[in-house]
């Protein structure tokens, strides 16, 4: 029975829950269960810290596990990134005082303060700089303030927290991080696995993609391709009205109303869009 780490709470939770029940997984109706087992696939979730996750994975205790890259690469465990989800964004800053630096070669020395030290490190040895680095758990914009740090690294959305603490980011982003699935690292190939794979990655093509049919002139058909080639290449049909075809092919959802406007304007009529529910390609 495959074994898979989701998130228990915070701004994972809820879309990695949803994710799985797209791809036709169990999931649990109270928060307070820390384990559900999915018998007709063959899957058992255990539900836990998001920080904790990499841990888990890692020691081959479970064979995947929902995080952030963010908390997979602060934990140092032995586990590797195979799927990235798109979701729970954050980038990763320096900030401090006006001037108080400009890159991070300007760090040398500093006292730093973050909840992310393994980040932090990894980032400052990757540059060649020694610094300080203390951990503190929750904000960290009054470390500076109270005189732990000089500098803080951090979480980075709008910058409005740190611009009332009178501070501002500096330098370039430490990390991009977003939702990803991972696995031990150098683990052996697994069917479980790999159908796994295949569901979310289903999930996240129907999510970005729709179904777009229409009927156009054949002597047009040339172009209308050129603007819905699809993944791999459209379905076209003869029509009963003698010169016409329907044609079917994904596009991507953000263009679809674009898309939609070019096809009207070579002359596709019965232009249709539809939802794509679950997919294999």
């Amino acid at each position: 029975m495959l074994r898979i780490a989701v998130p228990n709470k915070g701004s994972l939770a809820e879309p990695a829950a949803g994710m799985l029940h797209e791809a036709g997984y169990r999931q649990r109706k109270d928060s307070k269960e820390l384990v559900l087992v999915d018998p007709e696939n063959r899957v058992e979730f255990f539900y836990l810290r998001p920080r904790d996750i990499a841990i888990y994975v890692g020691s081959g205790r479970l064979d995947i596990g929902f995080t952030g890259r963010d908390l997979l690469l602060d934990s140092g465990a032995e586990a590797e990134e195979v799927l990235s989800l798109g979701f729970a964004g954050s980038t990763f800053r320096f900030a401090g005082p006006p001037g108080v630096a400009g890159s991070v070669k300007d760090l040398e020395g500093r006292r730093i303060a973050t909840s992310y030290t393994g980040l932090v490190e990894k980032h400052l040895a990757e540059a060649g700089v020694k610094a300080t680095v203390t951990k503190l758990d929750g904000a960290v914009e009054t470390a500076v303030q109270l005189g732990v740090a000089e500098v803080i690294a951090d979480v980075v959305e709008t910058g409005t927290s740190l611009r009332n603490a009178g501070m501002e980011v500096f330098g370039e982003p430490i990390l991009r991080s977003e939702a990803v699935v991972i696995r031990p690292l150098g683990a052996a190939e697994n069917p479980a696995v790999e159908q796994f794979m295949r569901r979310l990655q289903g999930v996240l093509v129907a999510r970005r993609y729709v179904m777009m049919d229409y009927d156009i002139r054949a002597e047009h058909v040339a172009e209308a391709v050129a603007l819905t080639p699809g993944l791999e290449s459209p379905t076209v049909s003869p029509l009963h009205s003698e010169g016409w075809v329907a044609v079917r092919s994904m596009v991507l959802r953000k263009e679809a109303q674009r898309i939609m406007d070019d096809l009207w304007g070579i002359g596709a009529r019965a232009i249709l869009v539809t939802d794509i529910h679950a997919c294999r390609l």
